[in-house]
């Protein structure tokens, strides 16, 4: 799933840092005015659970791995704007001192993985709740098939990101000079594994840990300021006397 440097030419990687900066400004906004100041650790502490679910990687048919990411999870319990500096924040503590990611592509993953991730993965989780509140069946399951549908998306980014390469940069002769697949192998590569094992196993997670949460400590979800809460009824009009 993480990009590494020399796959994504200097442009590429240099437009998914312009993506990626209005949504970690707008996330780092959304902390400071929405989150209260006893709930970053929190925040941080879910950055550090998503550093090391990515750490495990899954073998993948096809000679690839793959690795459950956490984005949906955290904004599920913290939202999705949250989520983004959380992941973005664990994507840069890899590339730098871990060597898993480049540092010219951590726009690019951070795109994937901390926005596309958790932001659909999200909506997908809004959509299927319903009124479902933290321990029942439902938010679990609509948490798990947000997680399932979010890292789905992030595959799909990045086989995009590297099948485009050797259309977009290549000698005259034709040889590539960044990512040398095609979108013919980089679609079936990324998305039949993550369609099928990476894709369970993020929904496995997602869903486990938010059912484990919801039943033993469902005041996290709120406490956070997320709006993974139902919104509170509007208080009735008294009848005119």
């Amino acid at each position: 799933m993480h990009i590494p440097d020399g796959y994504l030419s200097p442009h590429t990687a240099g437009a998914l840092y312009v993506v990626a900066a209005p949504f970690w400004a707008a996330s780092l906004r959304h902390i400071r005015r929405r989150m209260r100041s006893r709930h970053a650790p929190l925040v941080a502490m879910l950055a550090a659970f998503v550093f090391l679910v990515m750490m495990f990687n899954i073998p993948l048919p096809g000679g690839t791995t793959g690795h459950a990411a956490g984005g949906v999870l955290v904004a599920v319990i913290v939202g999705p704007w949250a989520a983004i500096t959380a992941v973005t924040i664990a994507l840069a503590v890899q590339a730098l001192f871990f060597g898993d990611g480049g540092i010219l592509a951590l726009g690019a993953n951070a795109a994937n993985l901390g926005v596309v991730m958790p932001l659909l993965g999200y909506l997908v989780f809004r959509a299927l709740r319903g009124g479902a509140r933290p321990g029942d069946r439902r938010f679990a399951l609509a948490a798990a098939a947000g997680g399932y549908a979010g890292i789905n998306a992030a595959a799909l980014g990045t086989a995009l990101l590297l099948g485009v390469q050797p259309l977009l940069h290549h000698l005259p002769d034709g040889t590539p000079l960044y990512c040398p697949f095609h979108l013919g192998v980089t679609l079936p590569a990324m998305m039949i594994p993550h369609l099928t094992v990476a894709g369970a196993a993020e929904a496995a997670i997602t869903g486990g840990v938010v059912a484990f949460l919801g039943r033993h400590h469902p005041e996290i979800f709120e406490a956070a300021g997320s709006a993974a809460s139902p919104e509170p009824a509007a208080p009735a009009k008294e009848a005119a006397s």
